[in-house]
């Protein structure tokens, strides 16, 4: 009876889809004009951020920026913040012809923005959740989310792609069941749509999926129902993000943390804030007449700086992950349980070369530096374990990590328990507009929301309407999956061996295309640092990281620390911590020379490092007992 009654519920709410998505098939893609027009400021920032030659500002010239704002002359914005939601609303205001400054205590998508899932999806979860309480309202979320998804998709196909997930079905139940539901997900795509889901029998899934078992509980595998989401680099996207914005006009500022608001002589509103710069300690004010808060997990603790009664917004929620060798999974393949027998999801994707699998969804409370406890470790692997044929062993997990969700509650809902996915805008003192909640996915049409809400609170008078609908980050402009070539073919890899004598190689595939993904058009000046800096050689066996990143991360991507580079500019921390920790060393060599840094501050690095790659649970610096996964 209960299955009969989700299926109807299921084709009830796929006529509803079908109507609203006509809808959305029938009306023709907004207007560039609709959203601010083509006009000579879109067009000048567009050649700026795609200019073969260009280079943001140095670090010097944007504190100096930041330091130059007065009482008399303030910016039109600052944000506190620089994940995903304060660079995008950074990058969105300055487009729109405000003056804007942004600063982050740590370093761009250093907190949950680079602890993500990877995915860019709509919410097939949200879906069901609409199906089952008839709930239009969950089901105009998920509209808006796949259409932001295919944005994110465009604006930077270098860091994000199409991946195909794979939903295994143990019963002819389940194969009915996934199929309608996936099939209603394209049908609310609409011309959204990445590619079409379809049925693959259990001999095919198998053929795609090779370490899917046949046996599950109890039950034989009937077949798998395989559809599309977007997958992505995720803080390099939050970095290309912070470096567009700085492009556009934007200031930003990392390892810059607001310590006090300032406020106008009746105390009655905001007009600045008092910043550190956590790297030389030197503080200063920086007056605006709006501040925005996106820090995210900690956006609270930024409201109670303003106003010590503030009631919290955030109910935080911890999601582990641990990375597994490339064998677990396909090439090009994920695979995603909506249900596993104690109700909650897991995957394994494809990332970057190796196995991400996940997740967790639990309470917990609000760390600069979260750490996975073991039992969220074992549950994940004890999961996966249950849909794969060969033995998951504990001694595989190459990183493992933590990330805090900041899920949202509206201090306006009268329902004080009504925690919300979606994203909240509020303005709870006056000059200080929060914007927190929500999902990596929609970060853009987050950032439209808060930037407006700030306009509407400071009576700014921006040049246009918003720009980044179709605004391609930097990297992106000209770039194709075929971009690698070019790189495999005009270009040497020089290597200094350990005598100091200098060995020529080739810039073999791996290490192009890893370099044309991570840096799209901009690769090519990778390259060129490699070939003639003698910066070519590997950071980690096995992984084709180049010491040459190291040097232009620090000249073109602000990056400060060797936790910066190993965790944000590159992801070596996150794909395998050991390689992380022997790689530390060469990348203070090479930090150290371009940042010129003592014996006294490159000692500081080294014991920063390993305190951060403490906190990712590797088998080899975790302490568990194996239990069955040995």
């Amino acid at each position: 009876m209960a299955a009969s009654i989700r299926l109807r519920r299921l084709g009830a709410v796929a006529a509803v889809a079908g109507g609203a998505c006509f809808t959305v098939l029938g009306n023709p893609p907004m207007a560039s004009s609709d959203r601010g027009g083509p006009g000579p400021t879109m067009t000048a920032i567009k050649q700026k951020i795609s200019d073969p030659l260009t280079a943001v500002p140095s670090r010097e010239v944007q504190e100096s920026a930041l330091i130059e704002s007065s009482a008399a002359n303030p910016l039109d914005v600052l944000v506190v913040g620089g994940g995903a939601t304060g660079c995008g609303v950074a990058l969105d205001a300055a487009t729109r012809g405000l003056r804007v400054g942004l600063v982050e205590r740590e370093d761009f998508s250093s907190g949950t923005s680079s602890r993500s899932t990877k995915l860019i999806h709509g919410g097939v979860r949200y879906l069901e959740k609409a199906v089952f309480n008839l709930d239009y309202g969950q089901l105009k979320l998920v509209f808006h989310a796949l259409e932001e998804r295919k944005q994110v998709i465009d604006n930077a196909p270098h860091l994000c792609n199409a991946l195909p997930c794979m939903t295994p079905c143990f019963s002819w139940f389940e194969v009915i069941y996934y199929w309608m539901g996936l099939k209603m997900y394209d049908l609310v795509a609409g011309r959204r749509l990445l590619h079409l889901s379809r049925y693959y029998s259990a001999q095919e899934s198998v053929g795609l999926f090779p370490t899917l078992t046949r046996k599950g509980k109890d039950q034989s595998l009937k077949g798998a129902v395989v559809y599309y989401d977007g997958q992505m680099n995720d803080s390099r996207l939050n970095v290309a993000l912070a470096c567009t914005a700085a492009l556009a006009g934007a200031t930003v500022l990392n390892h810059a943390e607001v310590i006090s608001f300032l406020r106008d002589e009746g105390g009655g509103r905001i007009i600045g804030a008092r910043i550190r710069n956590n790297l030389s300690g030197k503080e200063f004010d920086t007056y605006a007449k709006v501040v925005v808060n996106a820090a995210g997990p900690f956006c609270d603790s930024l409201r109670k700086m303003a106003d010590k009664e503030a009631k919290p917004m955030i109910c935080p929620s911890s999601g582990v992950h641990v990375v597994l060798p490339d064998y677990y999974s396909p090439e090009g393949m994920g695979l995603i349980v909506p249900k596993t027998k104690d109700g909650r999801v897991v995957f394994m994707l494809p990332w970057l070369g190796r196995t991400v699998a996940g997740t967790t969804d639990s309470n917990t409370s609000i760390t600069m530096l979260p750490e996975p406890h073991e039992d969220e470790i074992e549950f994940i692997l004890d999961a996966i374990s249950d849909y794969l044929n060969i033995k998951v062993r504990r001694v595989d997990v190459l990183s493992a990590w933590s990330g805090i969700r900041p899920l949202a509650m509206d201090p306006r809902a009268k329902n004080t328990e009504s925690i919300s996915r979606d994203h909240v805008v509020y303005e709870d003192f006056p000059g200080l507009v929060t914007i927190t909640g929500g999902k990596w996915t929609t970060y853009r049409s987050m950032a439209e929301d808060a930037v407006d809400a700030a306009i509407k609170s400071g009576k700014l008078t921006p040049a246009n309407k918003c720009l980044t609908y179709d605004l391609q980050l930097v990297g992106a402009d000209g770039w194709d999956p075929a971009s690698f070539t070019v790189l495999a073919q005009q270009y040497m890899r020089m290597k200094r061996s350990h005598g100091g004598k200098v060995v020529p190689g080739v810039m073999d595939t791996a290490v192009a295309k890893h370099l044309s993904h991570a840096y799209g058009t901009f690769a090519e000046r990778v390259a060129t640092i490699a070939q003639n800096e003698n910066l070519g050689k590997r950071l980690a066996h096995g992984y084709p990281i180049l010491e040459a990143e190291v040097a232009y991360c620090a000249r073109y991507e602000y990056c400060e620390s060797v936790v910066d580079f190993i965790a944000r500019r590159s992801r070596l921390a996150f794909l395998d911590t050991d390689a992380a920790r022997r790689a530390v060393p060469r990348v203070i060599e090479i930090l150290s020379a371009e940042h010129k840094w003592d014996k006294s501050r490159q000692k500081q690095e080294m014991q920063k490092a390993q305190e951060f790659l403490e906190t990712f649970k590797s088998s080899r610096n975790a302490q568990f007992h194996d239990g069955k996964h040995t």
